[in-house]
């Protein structure tokens, strides 16, 4: 049986995206498994992908994935390099501003207009939401004038960002490692005023459906990745160690700062 792969969520551009071909390439010969890599673009739904029978490799957020009610199967967990918490699968949420803007901190961007990806995506909305839950509990109000979205995409939250129709917007810290990485004017436009405590990052998944031989092939041949003679290159297109177990217990941690937000009358990051 043939089986699909995608890395829609971290094909974050072009150099990107043939890295990502590669390494799925170098997974289906060690494993053995027969993976076809396919395109699964903006605007068509991620939630389309994920439930596809014959699904072996793609990225999921943990927050949808703690909110699913068929799970897929989890497979592995990337290990960015530039990870908040060295060798660990996490990250966090980049809080950006424009490099010409006034904005220093987070602070100075209240009263303004603030963007999200979407309602349940964890780096775009989840933890920008608990970021941002202090200062919404000190203020007792909205913290901003506008809140912009969704944007979905993170390249959408950067155009609209550069666009000057946000101020501020949030990207996945390993996400914006891929597009500096690859991009060398990106750094010059953009600057960071704020950083979200860390997360599990999101984690490649299966489809629930999918047999337990070729979850266990796919798994012990990404063990091998950090260490694999012919993946140095690989490793460093794509800012990354390796790849880890997922611990699905970690993802509770998602659902923890979303009880909070609402308990607290804050929905939408606004």
């Amino acid at each position: 049986m043939r089986f699909v792969a995608n890395a829609r969520m971290y094909s974050v551009n072009p150099q990107a995206a043939a890295a990502w071909t590669e390494l799925f390439g170098w997974l289906a010969r060690e494993a053995s498994v027969e993976l076809d890599v396919i395109a699964h673009g903006f605007p068509l739904p991620l939630s389309d992908l994920w439930s596809r029978d014959d699904l072996a490799c793609a990225f999921m957020c943990g927050y949808p994935f703690m909110l699913a009610a068929r799970r897929p199967r989890p497979v592995a967990a990337p290990i960015p390099t530039g990870a908040p918490v060295r060798g660990r699968p996490v990250y966090a949420t980049r809080l950006l501003v424009r490099a010409d803007s006034s904005f220093d901190t987070i602070k100075d961007t209240f009263g303004g207009r603030i963007g999200y990806t979407v309602a349940d995506s964890h780096s775009g909305y989840n933890a920008l939401r608990h970021h941002l839950l202090p200062y919404y509990r000190r203020h007792g109000a909205k913290l901003y004038r506008e809140s912009v979205g969704p944007l979905t995409t993170l390249r959408r939250v950067l155009d609209a960002l550069q666009a000057g129709d946000i101020d501020i917007g949030p990207l996945d810290s390993y996400a914006l490692d891929l597009m500096l990485r690859h991009d060398d004017d990106l750094e010059s436009r953009i600057r960071i005023v704020a950083t979200t405590d860390p997360a599990p990052v999101p984690f490649l998944v299966a489809a629930p459906g999918c047999p337990d031989d070729i979850v266990a092939r796919l798994q012990a041949t990404l063990a091998t990745f950090a260490e694999a003679p012919g993946c140095t290159h690989l490793r460093d297109r794509l800012c990354l160690d390796g790849f880890a177990p997922v611990e699905t217990d970690d993802y509770q941690l998602m659902l923890r700062w979303d009880a909070e937000a609402r308990a607290a009358g804050y929905g939408e990051p606004a």
